[in-house]
């Protein structure tokens, strides 16, 4: 059971609401203090798919407070071993989102700072998408299965594209400018550094694990879907992103080396097949990164944040679908 410690600063005559918050929800552990001035701390132990529910409810009473703080942070283990609270007794007063939300992801704080970590734009994410796009690119002429699945591992295109599913369910349209910065540059540096790889380079688009990838298949669209809710899964859960970054590495990097090699090497009926393969996944993987956070009911905190976000969300899931859609039938014009 992933437990969480919430630390609670907040001023000592709104203990009540402090207190009467906790007493909707079951806890691990509660403990106050009084701090300087007229400051209360209270620390709140408990399992972290109870955590949500109560920072929405201190924050919705409040957050105008001065001096109102919530730190979260996340616990290794406990000792004496915390036992299972016990179910909630009918009749109390829940979160309005609480009742749709799945019990088994992280709240959405924890969620939205692990997200807009992973979309920061700076050098180490720049360094490692250059050096992933090096190892891709001798993975691929080596026909090195290997090689290619290490690039994988260290291709930071998780974040970027989990970000920007994140920022359309929310609409939260910062973190959607971040995460597009983020993706634009990730995929625009591995693309440049390919095309001049290739015009070095002597490129045969005949060695296998380059000719797989100029031609898509439904399989192709069911990898990146499955891709694409994997890595939104591994945030919401808290599962290792490292290992479930390499699904989303599957979907775009290789095939976006290929379209680079292809195009420097001037191969630009391959290359173009290449070209339809990344963008039906760069679709796909945020199709269902949206879908998997629908469905594991994250939302934003207030009504009208919820209303800006239905909107952004449904004309992005339009979109994304019309787009899918139109790329499947060039496809199918094109190997007609």
């Amino acid at each position: 059971m992933p437990i969480r410690l919430i630390e609670i600063y907040v001023p000592n005559d709104f203990k009540e609401s402090v207190v009467e918050v906790l007493a909707k929800h079951p806890t691990l552990g509660v403990w106050s203090e009084k701090i300087a001035g007229r400051q209360l701390h209270v620390d709140v132990l408990v399992s972290a798919e109870e955590s949500e529910p109560i920072l929405d409810l201190l924050e919705k009473k409040l957050s105008g407070v001065e001096g109102f703080r919530i730190i979260i942070l996340p616990v290794e283990a406990s000792i004496p071993r915390p036992q299972k609270p016990e179910p909630e007794p009918e009749g109390l007063e829940k979160c309005e989102t609480e009742s749709t939300r799945p019990k088994s992801r992280v709240s959405r704080e924890e969620l939205y700072a692990d997200i807009t970590e992973a979309v920061n734009l700076n050098y180490p994410y720049i360094a490692l998408v250059v050096l992933s796009t090096i190892v891709a690119a001798i993975g691929l002429l080596k026909d090195n299965v290997a090689a290619i699945i290490g690039a994988m591992v260290i291709a930071p295109l998780l974040g970027p594209n989990v970000g920007l599913s994140l920022a359309t369910t929310l609409g939260d349209f910062k973190l959607a400018k971040d995460a597009f910065k983020a993706n634009v540059a990730g995929l625009f540096t591995a693309l440049f550094l390919s095309v001049v790889i290739g015009v070095i380079l002597k490129i045969d688009p005949t060695i296998r694990e380059i000719a797989t990838r100029t031609q898509v298949s439904l399989g192709d669209i069911a990898l990146a879907l499955a891709s694409g809710s994997a890595g939104a899964l591994a945030f919401t859960t808290g599962v290792s992103t490292m290992l479930v970054g390499v699904m989303v590495a599957v979907a775009l990097l290789p095939p976006l080396v290929v379209l680079g090699l292809l195009v420097g090497s001037g191969h630009f009926d391959c290359a173009w097949g290449a070209l339809l393969l990344l963008l039906t996944n760069l679709i796909c993987v945020n199709l269902s990164g949206v879908i998997t956070f629908l469905a594991q009911g994250v939302r934003p905190l207030t009504w009208w944040q919820a209303d800006r976000a239905n909107k952004a969300t449904g004309r992005a899931i339009g979109i994304w679908v019309v787009l899918l859609v139109t790329l499947v039938v060039v496809i199918i014009l094109s190997y007609r």
